[in-house]
């Protein structure tokens, strides 16, 4: 399994690209131990950012796991389509090193990026800052997701955060 995920948050730190990690490595990296494959981002999907960070993925030898062209991310209408007709959650690019993992897009966030961006924490790891949702994001998101290990990891969540508030 590719680990390198550190290089992965070098590159797009360095082209300026914002995202929200989330999910699996979202919990990692809050201190649950959770076991995750992938990452999963929330961007902002206006054209100009959702073009940069595909830019600076495929720029960094990342390639779409769909055979689309991944520009096609950067418009609505299409990642409706994918939505609707296709039932894609996530818009997926795979590290074509095998160094890094598989980079998730998640093609809508219940959240407003802007909301996620402003709440998330950032976690440093070596001289990789990474931008990571908030405890109080992640327990929404993966309560309106409600599959089985969502609701198992609400609930981890919930012990974090009661861990966390003041006394």
């Amino acid at each position: 399994m590719p680990t390198d995920f550190l290089s992965l948050f070098a590159v797009m730190n360095a082209a300026q690209v914002p995202y929200v990690v989330v999910d699996g490595l979202a919990m990692l990296l809050h201190g649950i131990d959770r076991v995750t494959g992938d990452i999963d981002l929330v961007i902002d999907l206006a054209p100009g950012p959702s073009t940069d960070l595909v830019t600076t993925l495929i720029n960094a030898g990342y390639r779409s796991f769909a055979p689309v062209d991944p520009a096609l991310l950067a418009n609505e209408a299409i990642r409706e389509q994918w939505r609707l007709e296709r039932g894609m959650e996530v818009f997926s690019l795979w590290d074509a090193t095998n160094r890094r993992p598989t980079v998730d897009v998640l093609l809508a966030c219940p959240v407003p990026f802007t909301e996620l961006l402003n709440d998330s924490v950032t976690v440093t790891i070596g001289a990789a800052q990474i931008r990571v949702a908030s405890v109080a994001h992640l327990i929404g998101m993966k309560q309106q997701t409600a599959r089985p290990r969502d609701i198992e990891d609400v609930e981890l969540l919930r012990v974090l955060q009661q861990r966390d508030q003041p006394s």
